[in-house]
């Protein structure tokens, strides 16, 4: 699967992996040493993300069931915290991801 910025007309990540079980959500990204350019991590359910044990910033995009953006985080740091409430699911993307494609709230996202 590919992520499409759908408002902007940009691809986000060439490859989506999706974490939609306890094991995979509860895992995520730990263990990696990095988060390559073209990648996008799809987190669902999922409200929250926290960043303990990881080695890299990542950011990070909270999405409502209708594929909108609620949320956002640029380059969340180890150690951090993002929670939104009304999101339904969240993507993590490789740091800068946000920043070159100019994605944000309010922007429309589809899995193609």
């Amino acid at each position: 699967m590919r992520l499409l910025n759908q408002s902007r007309g940009l691809l986000l990540a060439e490859r989506v992996t999706v974490a939609d079980t306890f094991w995979r959500r509860l895992r995520g990204l730990l263990g990696t040493s990095a988060w390559p350019e073209g990648n996008a991590l799809l987190i669902r359910p999922c409200n929250s993300v926290h960043m303990f044990g990881m080695k890299y910033c990542l950011d990070v995009l909270f999405v409502d069931r209708q594929n909108l953006v609620m949320d956002t985080a640029e380059s969340l740091a180890p150690g951090k915290i993002k929670v939104c409430r009304r999101a339904r699911y969240a993507v993590e993307l490789p740091e800068g991801t946000l920043r070159r494609t100019g994605t944000n709230r309010g922007d429309r996202l589809k899995l193609i």
